[in-house]
């Protein structure tokens, strides 16, 4: 099953991140590209003004010694110093490493180890979790050591960590403040030198994924496959000039990376942040920031219905809200019809979607499938034992190539990643139809699908045996 010429396919922009933001600014310089409420006021950055910190954060990081590939980690909630880190990082040349903040401290450990990163952006405080203090356990000598000079034998790489929300340095770890003043005898020029150097074909990113060992699979992609996603979802979301989005989704997912944030600023909208899930304050920014586009897993729109204040909410802003929803019966609700591109399949190795059909596909034609290949890729369904290709209607391992697809693992062969022709299994089970329709039916593997993220069995195991008197 094959899409069409990726040459053809109508919307794409410039491929490489900072080619991404600099068209975006240049169509929407003066809309506002996001806002965050905080007791001291709700923050708005336009487009002009994003760019602006984005560079920056690019001009902090060559000072401080970032090149060409250099991977930077950035481990934060939804906020504006996140979207600005990670555009910075493709400025200044570097591979922008996204970092959960659901982590555990040995899955924190890990991450940094395996991830290479010489710089840690991140977020000193989330929810009841001290990320300084977390960090100061792993490695003591972060608290001893000067800003930019740690040398760490169990993060050998890692030389400066940066916390965005710190009233104060401490030891190795310094303030944003004082990470951007290194920028300031940079000049602006060296930034445009370094973004004229990115290739679409250049890693841009590198995202973690569950995988079945119980480690985190770090998943590298390049510019292009990133750029894509991010311009190609606003047509699969059929979105017009009034794109106002909400989420509280974590951007270091790629789905919400690129649904959220790509598809809000390809269409030149602003972006509602909130930094972790509180159903009765997400309920308010949908009202005060005049939201058209909410992104919530289901279950969290059973715990936006259930908040106190659901049935007093003004929702009348709504757009782009499918009817199986519960927004789409709250009795503000006045949109006219509008559908999830339901009919989707993807994965974190191709930076999302591989197939889709878009919103509104009438049913006649998506069927209950997963969708058509986009343009640019191919897929086909393989004997899970033999690895031959199986003819149309046979169940079996869906496989794809395109090109979204990543580099790579890091610390895997490419050719124990991919098959003999470039194409890489997934471990999901489906077919294709006679229509040429994509149809999954399930995972061949036994990872679990909860709350948006893959979580590997053993994961759970391992979990379960920090637990006196759990015997697994």
């Amino acid at each position: 099953m094959r899409g069409g010429p990726l040459s053809e396919e109508p919307g794409l922009g410039a491929l490489t991140l900072p080619g991404f933001l600099r068209e975006v600014t240049t169509r929407f310089a003066d809309r506002e590209a996001l806002v965050m409420h905080t007791p001291d006021g709700a923050v708005r950055w336009t487009y002009a003004t994003l760019w602006e910190r984005a560079v920056e954060v690019a001009r902090a990081l060559l000072a401080c010694g970032v090149g060409k590939d250099s991977r930077v980690g950035v481990m934060m909630t939804n906020r504006p110093e996140w979207i600005a880190a990670v555009f910075g990082t493709g400025l200044a040349g570097g591979v922008a490493v996204t970092i959960s903040t659901f982590s555990t401290p040995p899955e924190l450990e890990y991450l940094l180890q395996a991830s290479g990163i010489s710089i840690l952006l991140f977020e000193h405080t989330v929810l009841k979790k001290d990320f300084a203090a977390v960090l100061c356990e792993l490695e003591p000598e972060i608290l001893t050591a000067k800003p930019g000079q740690l040398g760490s034998i169990q993060f050998p790489f890692l030389r400066r960590l940066v916390a965005v929300d710190a009233a104060s340095g401490e030891g190795a770890i310094e303030t944003w403040s004082e990470f951007l003043a290194h920028g300031n005898a940079t000049a602006r020029a060296l930034v445009d030198a370094t973004a004229a150097t990115v290739t679409p074909a250049d890693p841009g990113v590198l995202f973690f994924s569950s995988g079945s060992t119980g480690k985190a699979k770090g998943i590298l992609s390049a510019h292009r496959g990133v750029a894509i996603q991010c311009w190609r979802w606003r047509r699969v979301f059929a979105l017009g000039d009034d794109v106002r989005t909400w989420t509280s989704n974590g951007f270091f997912w790629s789905g919400n990376f690129g649904m959220a944030l790509g598809a809000t600023f390809a269409a030149g909208g602003a972006i509602v942040l909130q930094r972790t899930f509180d159903p009765a304050e997400a309920l308010e920014l949908l009202q005060a920031e005049r939201v058209t586009i909410p992104h919530a897993w289901p279950h969290q729109w059973a715990q936006l219905e259930a908040a106190p204040n659901w049935k007093t909410v003004d929702l009348s802003s709504l757009r782009y809200v499918d009817p199986s929803r519960p927004a789409a019966r709250h009795p503000t609700f006045a949109a006219p019809p509008w559908g999830d591109p339901r009919w989707a399949y993807g994965n974190t190795e191709t930076f999302t979607i591989s197939a889709v059909f878009p919103s509104n596909t009438p049913f006649e034609v998506a069927g209950e499938s997963h969708g058509e290949a986009l343009p640019g890729n191919t897929i086909k369904i393989v004997d899970q034992d033999t690895g031959a290709t199986l003819p149309r209607g046979d169940l079996g391992e869906i496989a794809v190539k395109g090109p979204t697809l990543m580099l790579g693992y890091i610390g895997t062969p490419i050719d124990e990643t991919l098959d003999e022709a470039g194409f890489f299994r997934t471990g999901d089970g489906g077919y294709i139809d006679e229509k040429g329709r994509l149809c999954w039916e399930g995972r061949l593997t036994d990872m679990i699908k909860t709350g948006g993220a893959n979580v590997s069995p053993v994961e759970v195991d391992i979990a379960l045996r920090t637990y006196p008197g759990v015997k697994v």
